[in-house]
């Protein structure tokens, strides 16, 4: 069977034209995916059944067995944490803000490691964004900052930037100029026609110094700056303020440097100045396919993008004091659920450890580096293949993924639903 215009689950772009065969039970081809997609669709190394840790060795058990352990984890817990969702639909991400309600425990998502920085700076100063279809019709330059897309989104400069022709841009490849900022000479960087090769951590100064010659003060600007010339200070400035439209998008390499959310303060402040001469926007680079999705999800249920803490009764936000890393650097929380994300390849080691320590449920359908730090795992069914859910794509717009054929495993809103189920009839609510 040939399916078109299939979404795919990988990372924040969530290209929806792709096309699928299958022979009903597996995916045989994949067509206009980048490697990264071909490895989501094609790839066979899913978890077969339940597995619960007993000493050095795994045994299996019964789904039944394994949700009604994990149910029994979580009650038990005093300080639970739940953390992840990044990987998952956001039906499955709202069952997960109510569970942790009812537990008065912690619900956090990979924000905290990624993005939160953005969202802090945004709750600031606000988002002068768009769509990624206005980029795509309307920018002629286009800056990445922090963010190496060829590698990490494969399909985002034919999609959406340096190759794709728009309404207004009819040949994007000569009428849209890319630059691109980073500490070192990357893919994306050998696109670019202007690419600024930044000391680590001079972002923020770089920063300031292109506001203050797009606000006509370059004057105080009297040599390099982190490593940048002023000579090409001016030129960037410059390129920037004759758009018609342009488009800035940040990365990691951005929030994640000295500075964090002061770093993103000062970009989307850029992006105002540049407004006070053209049409600017500003965009984060996200990552997983619906990171986004559970900012959302959290918000629109607690007010709160991540980082919730129930504990009090009601939803509490205080990053640095509710955030995964630190809650478990403290050694905080007694059980942990992870949902759809894998915090033992990219948490700190003392973090890991203590996930090490305590009862760790872990669901998601794949083996990885958290697994070995788990008690319990529940394979579930992958969202876009056999399962389906709603997602945000990095830009804000919602996209409906299909389920391309009925697979083994129930979903992830399945198993939370019932997890749910034995805590609220337990909590008498």
């Amino acid at each position: 069977m040939r399916v078109e215009d299939v979404v795919c689950t990988f990372c924040g772009c969530l290209c929806d034209d792709l096309v699928i065969e299958t022979d009903g039970k597996k995916i045989v081809g994949v067509e206009n995916g980048c490697t990264l997609a071909n490895e989501k669709f094609m790839g066979d190394h899913r978890l077969k059944s339940p597995i619960r840790r007993e000493g050095d060795r795994w045994s299996e058990v019964s789904l039944n067995d394994a949700i009604r352990e994990a149910a029994e984890i979580l009650l038990d817990a005093d300080r639970p944490l739940l953390y992840g969702w990044s990987g998952t639909h956001g039906e499955a991400q709202s069952v997960g803000v109510h569970l942790a309600e009812i537990l008065g425990g912690v619900i956090d998502n990979t924000s905290t490691v990624c993005h939160g920085p953005s969202i802090m700076a945004i709750q600031e100063v606000g988002h002068p964004g768009c769509t990624l279809g206005q980029v795509k019709n309307r920018a002629d330059v286009v800056l990445y900052w922090g963010a190496n897309p060829i590698e990490a989104h494969p399909r985002h400069l034919s999609r959406y930037t340096t190759y794709a022709d728009g309404f207004f841009v009819k040949n994007s490849f000569r009428e849209r100029k890319l630059v691109v900022v980073d500490v070192r000479e990357t893919e994306s960087a050998a696109l670019a026609d202007e690419f600024v090769r930044i000391e680590p951590g001079g972002d923020y100064a770089v920063l300031s110094a292109l506001r203050a010659i797009v606000r006509g003060r370059g004057e105080v600007i009297t040599g390099p700056v982190a490593g940048v010339s002023r000579e090409q200070l001016v030129r960037v400035a410059d390129l920037c303020m004759k758009a018609k439209f342009g488009a800035i998008f940040f990365g990691l390499g951005l929030t994640m440097s000295p500075g964090k959310n002061k770093n993103i303060r000062n970009a989307i402040e850029l992006t105002e100045e540049l407004n006070r001469h053209t049409k600017f926007t500003i965009s984060p680079m996200r990552g997983h396919w619906n990171v986004y999705g559970s900012n959302e999800v959290f918000c629109w249920i607690t007010g709160y993008p991540y980082a919730v803490d129930f504990a009090r009764g009601i939803a509490f936000y205080n990053p640095g004091e509710t955030t995964s890393v630190d809650i478990l650097r403290r050694e905080e929380c007694d059980a942990c659920l992870v949902v759809a994300s894998d915090p033992g390849a990219h948490f700190p080691r003392a973090c890991a450890e203590h996930l090490a320590r305590i009862p760790t449920i872990q669901i998601d359908p794949h083996v990885n580096a958290t697994t070995h730090l788990c008690r319990l795992q529940i394979p579930v069914a992958v969202t876009g293949i056999d399962a389906e859910g709603t997602a945000y794509r990095m830009d804000g717009v919602p996209i409906r993924t299909r389920k391309l054929f009925d697979g083994d495993h129930p979903s992830d809103t399945e198993i939370l639903e019932r997890i749910y189920a034995i805590v609220k009839e337990a909590k008498g609510a």
